[in-house]
Order: C-alpha cells, then structure tokens, then sequence
C-alpha cells in the first residue's frame, strides 16, 4: 500500500515537472523580447527541475538507498536562477538604447576649465 502511494507521488511530481518543462520551452518559443523570455527558462528551473529532484528523492526512499544530494542540487538551483536570472536582466538594460541626452560640444562641464567667451576682454588679452 505505501508503496503504490509513493509510486503514485513520484509518478505526479514527475507530471508536473514534465508539465512546467514544456510551458518554460513553449514560452521561451513564443516570447519575442529577450525580458519576457527571461521568465520562462527561470520558471522551468526552479519548478520543473524542482519537480522532478522531489521525485527522485521520493523514488530513492520507496527503494530504501535514500539520498539527501537531491535537496543539495534543489538548494542550489533555488539560489543561482534568480541570480543569474537577475544578472541577465541587467545585461538587457544596460545593452538596450535609451534616449540619453546629447553629450556637450565642450568639456567645460565636467572641468574646473572657464570658457573663453565667459573671461573678461582684459583678461583674455
């Protein structure tokens, strides 16, 4: 009985893994800017993945050689994706054209430089 129970809970954690694996490749597919592609293969990592390591560790206590490296790799997965996932955004905004104002003809700005046109006629002479 216990075990058909466990069989039937790794058989539904790996359907749901298959299920968020195929929605992450369909969305990465079907999105066109690279910020809403973003969500998808960030969705498929942490739950997909997720979803399938819960049912290995469900398989590995139904047969008796338990093993704890499933929740390693879960924990892993769960810090590095929104990292990265973050990191790439970044990469996107920084890469994408914004209306930035024109740069100054002179540097005069940015210096302790007075302008010519700004001195007195004594003091230019």
């Amino acid at each position: 009985m216990i075990d058909t129970l466990l069989q039937f809970a790794a058989v539904t954690c790996l359907a749901i893994g298959a299920f968020f694996t195929l929605v992450g490749a369909i969305g990465l597919l079907k999105f066109d800017t690279p910020m809403k592609r973003l969500h998808a293969p960030t969705m498929v990592s942490t739950l997909g993945v997720g979803a399938f390591l819960v049912a290995s560790i469900i398989d590995s206590f139904a047969t008796g050689s338990g093993s704890l490296r499933e929740i390693l790799i879960m924990a892993f997965l769960f810090v590095t994706a929104p990292i990265s996932a973050n990191f790439i955004a970044k990469v996107h905004m920084h890469r994408a054209d914004c209306n930035r104002p024109p740069r100054p003809g002179s540097r005069i700005w940015a210096t302790y430089d007075t302008d010519e046109a700004d001195q007195p006629a004594e003091e230019a002479a």
